[in-house]
């Protein structure tokens, strides 16, 4: 009984430091912020998210070309699958491959604070049923990477990009209707204009 009682509080100890460092969840303070908002939000369905520091490189990488490019977008030289898959974040088969397969990302840009962003996610019906696991599919994806880049003199000033999706496994199959996997390439938020669709 002991041991049982020691190993159970070890290993709650050692779940609240992981899910307590989010240093691996975001290149900035103002992205670990943003991450520590998706992962606690009274509404978030995951069981649980881990920070993954490749993922948060890969979204810093994506808002440093969509300041180069001055948009807020998915698709710049190609999908955000294609991204992660390029700079050797390994997908699950069954995750999209067209150009604008986008079953891991969301983007935003023009606010200034996580606090503000995360709201705006939340009201943003494609982003909250992605980063709350609001449908099956997502509710599987338990990996994070946020990135934040700032230029004042940029169109949108911030830039936001979240990566949350499901690593690859050997053998890893989606038990439900493939036909039913969402795919949200065509949103983006930004500031004063709410939500947008492009390419549409």
């Amino acid at each position: 009984m002991y041991k049982s009682l020691l190993l159970f509080f070890t290993l709650a100890l050692s779940i609240k430091v992981e899910a307590n460092n989010y240093q691996d969840c975001g290149i900035s303070k103002k992205a670990q912020q943003l991450a520590k908002l998706i992962i606690n939000d009274d509404e978030q369905l995951r069981p649980s998210i881990r920070c993954n520091k490749l993922l948060s490189e890969i979204a810093l990488v994506k808002a440093k070309k969509m300041l180069e490019f001055g948009l807020v977008t998915h698709n710049l030289d190609g999908s955000p699958n294609a991204l992660l898959r390029e700079h050797n974040y390994k997908l699950p088969d069954y995750y999209g491959t067209d150009f604008n397969s986008n079953q891991v990302e969301a983007v935003a840009g023009g606010y200034s604070s996580a606090e503000e962003v995360w709201s705006s996610f939340k009201d943003s019906e494609a982003h909250r049923v992605h980063l709350l696991g609001e449908h099956k599919f997502y509710a599987e994806q338990d990996e994070l990477g946020v990135a934040l880049i700032e230029e004042w003199s940029s169109p949108h000033v911030e830039y936001w990009v979240v990566y949350l999706t499901k690593g690859y496994a050997k053998n890893q199959v989606y038990r439900n209707d493939q036909s039913e996997i969402p795919n949200k390439a065509n949103f983006i938020l930004q500031k004063n204009n709410s939500i947008n669709s492009v390419e549409q």
